[in-house]
This record gives C-alpha cells, structure tokens and sequence, in this order.
C-alpha cells in the first residue's frame, strides 16, 4: 500500500475517478479522458497579466495540481503537487482561418496525457483569427469535469480583471479539493449514509423488474440481440460498436424557442433536465412502443458551495427509468421525473459501478456490453455569463468544446447555454459506427417537436403527443 509518493501524501481515487478507469481498457487511447475546450473574448489581451492570472489560478486550486500514481499491486492513488511558475504557451492563430485554428486545437485535443506522476492539465494562451483571443485549456477527466472545468476558467478571467481593470473585486478563494475527498472516501468507507443509498438504489432496481432497451431507430438492435442470441424474450442490446471512433455533431435552438421551455420550466417549477429527459423517453417510446423507457443522466454532485468550488471530478450517472402509460399527461410526466431526479440527488454519492454490477447480478445477461440505455443525457445550467462574467460588460465572448475522437458509448448527449445568445446546443457525441448525423438529426427534429408541443399543451396525454408530432 503507498502512503506517500515524491515527498506527498497520497490518497485512494474517489468512486467517480474509478468510473473513468471502468471503461478506460476498452478504448485504444487514454484520450478519452480528454476534455478540450477554449474561451476568447473579443478584447486586446495583455498576456503577461494573463500568464500571471494563469499561474495565480492553478496555485489556488489544488484539484489542478493532482498527480496519480500506481503502486505494484496495480492499484491507483493521487496526491498534490506544490505549486510552481510555469512558462505559459501562447499560440498564434492569426494568419490561418478559424477552420484551421480549430482543427489544430481538435487535435490537441487527441493527444492523451501521460497517466502517471504527470500533468494532466495543459493550457495556451491563443489568439484567433476573428480578433478574439484568450484560451485552450485541455484537462483529463480523472480531475475535471464541466462544471470545474468552467469554475477554472472563470477564476482565470477574475483574476486577470482584478489586475487589469479599477474596481473589479479580487475573486474568492476556491475550496479545498483535499478536504471534499476525504468527506467522499470517508462515505465509502461503510458510512450509514452510504448504506442508506446503498438499500435505496437496490429496492430501485429491484421492484420495477427488468427494463427493457430503446433503441434510436425503433426495436432493429433489440430484434438483433434475441435473434443473435436465440432468445425472443431478451430485454437488453449492444447500443454501442466495437469502435470507439467517435464524432461530435452539434445542433442550435434558437435564443427565442429556447425561451419558452424556459419560461415553461420556470412556470411549473422543474428544471430544463426534466422536461429533456421527457422529451427523449417519449420520443422512444414513439419509436419503440414501450412505455417503459430507460436513459441514462449524469448529477453534478456539487449542491453546497464548497462542492462547487472543490474542483476535481464529482458526475455520478445513474439510469433513469420511466414506466408511463399513453394515458399518462405529459405534466405529470414531468413532475414524475423531478420527484424521481429528487429522490435521486439525495442518493446520488453511491456509486454507480455498484448500481450496474447490482443489476446485472439481478438480471444476467448472455454476454458483455448488452444494456438497457440507448443514450446517456448531460444538461450543464452553468453558463459563464451567470457564473461571475457578467462584471465584463458587454464584452462578447464565445466557448467552444472540442471532441477527443473517441468515445466508450454509442451516443452522449450534452446540452448547454450558449454564451453568445443563451440559446441551447445539443451536442451529440457519438460512435461513428452506432449512430449516424442523420439518426441524429431525426432523433433532434422530433424531440424538439415533443418539447414543444408538450410545453404548450400539458395536458395533452403522451399518447396524443406522439400522435400528434
């Protein structure tokens, strides 16, 4: 067992780093783990103030500076590295079109970090072609995900305006990484919290029986399976290929459709997730003509402040499963997923490699890889612009995400705020080989179809719904 690695103390990796390396085996390249993305503002940077607020960021937050390591059993740990100046990069992209830029910072994006006693951050200061300039920042997901991704960055910007600009107020400090995971690995250390969520999730999977799979197009993958396997009554399906190759296809709602499912959210008191996640599973049941339909959906974890501020990777993805009738108003479809996404965030610390494993030892299947989701659904409420930007005034600025060319499920959905105009992307990624744009693209049509009509008529029954879409 290691307890100390070049001078620091070490700690065991968290059930939500262990996810990673869960399907990290079945991809040709760590750089699935990757997660690239840039934000530019359209003023004239002054880059020392930046190379400065850079390296003021990564020494206030310690989830930057995680190094892991491997003992000979195999086993992985991480520990803290003490902060020192770096030499930032910076990068030139004037000269070359947007196309160009972004393409080298796509492949930037591919390159997978070294795993162990290595960075697994890197950042360049950029300056693009369209006058705006800024950032590539390119982190692993073992201690990054989107919601700390956009903290960084936006800790980056606060500082630089503290520097640059009168009167702009030096940013508060972030919160301990160190101090959130001991909290984490002392739950799963047989707290009485973690066998609460332990009989909760059980009983969950346990009384509804056995789900059944959804697939994009309707039952084909379904049919394939119990033909492949020569059992008519098999509920699960490959949803993915055996190859990783993936692509990221993005699709716009505009500033003014994506107001009113706002409006409807706020008007009904659920959040933009619940009415997605409706939208999706009607949209297989039309397809499939099951009511009972399971997708799965990614939690934040990170409700109090200091979870917010603590950086490092805390997503938690559970299915979710919904059993409604045609019958059923599409309302109190809605309010059934928040009363359940509810129950969920109470729970949401357990881990979900034990929610699977459990379900698979209570409904065996033939073989490896079979399931019941065809998809998996993140929604990211956080936008920059609420998130601290706004003291920028009208400065305009733009975020982009960049694929790492590889991902481990057939299809991935994130949908978040555009900066530009709040509108909504729906960002699809997905295998090359399990699910093609225009899938996609029909899938998208009818979604935002049954969002719509739902949101205006919801008391229309699902049925009528996807009668009338």
């Amino acid at each position: 067992m290691m307890r100390t690695r070049k001078g620091h103390k070490v700690y065991p990796l968290t059930v939500a780093q262990k996810f990673h390396l869960y399907y990290l085996p079945h991809c040709p390249s760590a750089a699935v783990l990757n997660i690239g993305t840039s934000l530019t503002i359209e003023v004239e940077i002054d880059w020392e103030v930046l190379g400065r607020a850079i390296n003021k960021a990564y020494e206030r937050c310690e989830a930057m500076r995680v190094r892991l390591a491997k003992d000979k059993e195999g086993n992985w740990y991480q520990y803290i590295v003490d902060h020192e100046d770096q030499e930032i990069e910076f990068r030139d992209f004037t000269g070359m079109t947007m196309e160009e830029a972004e393409a080298e910072m796509q492949k930037w994006t591919t390159v997978p970090f070294k795993m162990e006693d290595s960075p697994l951050t890197r950042i360049v200061m950029i300056k693009m072609p369209d006058g705006f300039s800024g950032v590539y920042f390119l982190a692993q997901h073992m201690i990054v995900d989107a919601q700390s991704l956009i903290a960084f960055l936006k800790d980056i910007i606060e500082l630089y305006c503290n520097e640059k600009y009168e009167g702009v107020p030096y940013p508060k400090d972030m919160a301990s990484y160190i101090e959130q995971i001991q909290k984490d690995l002392a739950y799963e250390a047989g707290s009485k919290a973690q066998q609460r969520d332990i009989d909760f999730f059980q009983k969950e999977i346990a009384e509804n029986g056995e789900p059944i799979f959804n697939g994009i197009n309707g039952t084909d993958k379904l049919e394939a399976a119990r033909e492949m396997f020569k059992n008519p009554e098999l509920r699960t399906a490959f949803s993915a290929s055996g190859n990783t190759a993936s692509a990221l296809d993005i699709f716009h709602l505009e500033e003014e459709p994506t107001k009113r499912l706002m409006d409807f959210c706020e008007k009904y008191h659920v959040s933009l997730a619940c009415l997605l996640l409706m939208g999706l599973r009607t949209y297989f049941q039309k397809m499939n003509g099951h009511d009972d339909v399971s997708i799965n959906n990614a939690i934040a974890r990170r409700a109090t402040l200091k979870e917010k501020k603590s950086g490092g990777t805390r997503i938690h993805s559970f299915p979710v499963r919904t059993v409604f009738p045609e019958s059923m108003k599409f309302i109190d479809g809605v309010f059934a997923i928040r009363d359940k996404q509810n129950e969920f965030f109470r729970h949401a610390n357990y881990d979900p490699t034990a929610y699977f494993a459990y379900r698979s030892k209570l409904y065996p299947q033939p073989h490896a890889g079979l399931t019941y989701e065809p998809m998996s659904l993140t929604y990211q409420p956080l936008t920059l612009k609420e998130k601290g930007l706004d003291q920028l005034g009208d400065i305009r600025y733009k975020t982009k995400w960049y694929p790492n060319g590889t991902c481990p499920q057939g299809m991935y959905l994130t949908v978040m705020h555009r900066p530009e105009d709040n509108g909504l992307d729906f960002n699809f990624e997905h295998q090359i080989q399990a699910v093609s744009r225009d899938e996609l693209e029909y899938l998208y049509y009818y979604l935002c179809k049954i969002m719509f009509k739902g949101a205006e008529n919801p008391d229309l029954t699902i049925g009528e719904i996807i009668k009338l879409v």
